[in-house]
């Protein structure tokens, strides 16, 4: 339908779905010019007597109807419209009338702008996604996705620093957690379920945050995965609009920490070289250097020790908890090290830690104090052996020599001043397996940490003794 509109021109013709309106209204006691203007039909309210089209009493004379051209009538307000007669509004009425359409505007323009700031958030989040890693759409969780397909994709992504952040947090928030199977200082660890599968989820505590970014940071440094570090699969910080959590998402292994294995069993010599060499393999990858552009720069672990080293399935040993760890850059010859106040655990700490004589800035020094603390993991595995029936409680290192929490200067005193170290029985001697570990043990704990074997030596001379003693690993 086609109208007049010389409300901003009076040649102008407008065309509407609603009616046609013709309006003249007094100001200051003087007829003023009449206009006319179209209106679309969503303003057509209430039906049956819209508000567009209503007058007032010797102040505004409305008409609308509903044909081409209909308004081109000429208006007069009438000097005498009766009180009370439909159609005629007060002052109040022709406030509302004038504040109903500009308070319905300026609702339009409010949800245009929320629908907006929607859209554009959609659009900046899936933006964000592609840029952490574009290369990654083969990645994206089918349902059909199990726990194996994920560490498939972990080993086979390319990079070999584990899957891109958006398929770490959509997997860490679909993890449905089961029983709590350990506690520390930084948290809790617990088991989960992951679409039918077992993880192990280290929760820390918000105050531990720089350990926890910084365990996640160096599990997701190239090439680190091996099949004796712990396995990572996800890092998330969840915000339940309490507290937030931290998560660190991991392969489960039923059997927990080395200190637990040793606590509950005694193990065979076969299982004995097992651990050791699994261990030894473990550490050897960490410490390595990969020189090129997928290479993997060397990692020292700073707090090796018998509860940071988990049992697999199969009797090897993954090594875990990375959160003291420290890089070597080899390109610029820097030691990256965590900024955080921890210090690694007492018991194990090498002479050069107690005494503060490291080199801290030259990186052989913490692989060196890493092999002093496996010669101790050493001697816990060795006490557990059963060879001709015959085989040791378990104790921690120094049992003996400090008590159960020593400090660093009780542990100076034993190691550094008095340059004991745990006992090595002679009846180790009458069985081949018993006496090379014993001999291994010796040349880690040497006072001097150049003298000492490097963990690559440790692999090749175990892997030496598992061929003689046709061990089946």
């Amino acid at each position: 339908m086609k109208t007049y509109c010389s409300y901003l021109d009076s040649g102008y013709v407008c065309e509407t779905d609603g009616a046609c309106m013709a309006s003249t209204y007094h100001t200051n006691g003087q007829e003023e010019q009449q206009f006319r203007i179209c209106i679309p039909r969503v303003s057509l309210v209430p039906p049956g007597q819209p508000i567009y089209c209503l007058s007032a009493e010797g102040l505004l004379n409305t008409h609308c109807c509903y044909t081409d051209f209909c308004n081109s009538i000429n208006l007069q307000i009438p000097s005498g419209i009766a009180e009370g007669k439909g159609g005629s509004w007060g002052p109040v009425e022709l406030v509302a009338v004038i504040a109903g359409p500009v308070f319905l505007f300026c609702l339009l323009l409010i949800m245009g702008v929320l629908v907006f700031q929607h859209h554009q958030r959609n659009y900046n989040h899936r933006q964000r996604l592609e840029v952490e890693d574009p290369s990654c759409d083969h990645l994206y969780l089918a349902k059909d996705k199990t726990l194996q397909d994920l560490i498939f994709d972990l080993s086979t992504s390319g990079s070999g620093s584990g899957l891109p952040l958006f398929v770490q947090r959509t997997v860490a928030r679909t993890i449905v957690l089961q029983e709590i199977i350990g506690k520390g200082r930084f948290g809790e660890v617990w088991r989960g379920r992951w679409r039918g599968g077992d993880v192990a989820v280290k929760i820390f505590s918000s105050r531990e945050e720089r350990s926890w970014f910084r365990e996640a940071e160096i599990y997701q440094t190239i090439m680190l995965r091996h099949e004796n570090i712990l396995g990572f699969i996800a890092a998330d910080n969840k915000d339940n609009g309490t507290w937030t959590q931290l998560w660190l998402v991991s392969d489960y292994h039923e059997h927990g920490s080395l200190f637990d294995y040793l606590n509950h069993y005694s193990v065979t010599i076969e299982g004995m070289i097992k651990l050791a060499l699994s261990a030894a393999s473990g550490l050897a990858h960490l410490h390595m250097e990969i020189l090129g552009t997928q290479g993997k720069p060397g990692i020292a672990h700073r707090d090796l020790k018998s509860k940071n080293i988990l049992v697999k399935k199969n009797g090897t040993c993954a090594i875990a908890d990375l959160g003291l760890a420290v890089r070597h850059e080899t390109i610029t010859d820097t030691i990256d090290i965590a900024p955080n106040q921890r210090v690694g655990t007492k018991r194990y700490m090498a002479p050069e830690v107690l005494d503060e004589t490291i080199n801290m800035k030259h990186f052989d020094s913490f692989k060196c104090a890493d092999i002093y603390a496996l010669g101790l993991v050493y001697w816990e595995i060795a006490r557990r052996c059963n060879a001709g029936g015959i085989h040791e409680d378990y104790q921690l290192p120094f049992y003996d020599l400090v008590p159960s929490d020593p400090s660093i200067e009780e542990m100076r005193k034993v190691v550094c001043d008095q340059r004991l170290r745990p006992n090595v029985p002679n009846w180790w001697q009458s069985y081949e397996a018993l006496r090379v570990m014993g001999k291994i043990m010796r040349e880690c704990w040497y006072a001097n940490g150049a003298a000492r074997l490097t963990a690559l030596r440790i692999k090749k001379t175990l892997s030496q003794l598992s061929v003689q003693e046709d061990v089946k690993i």
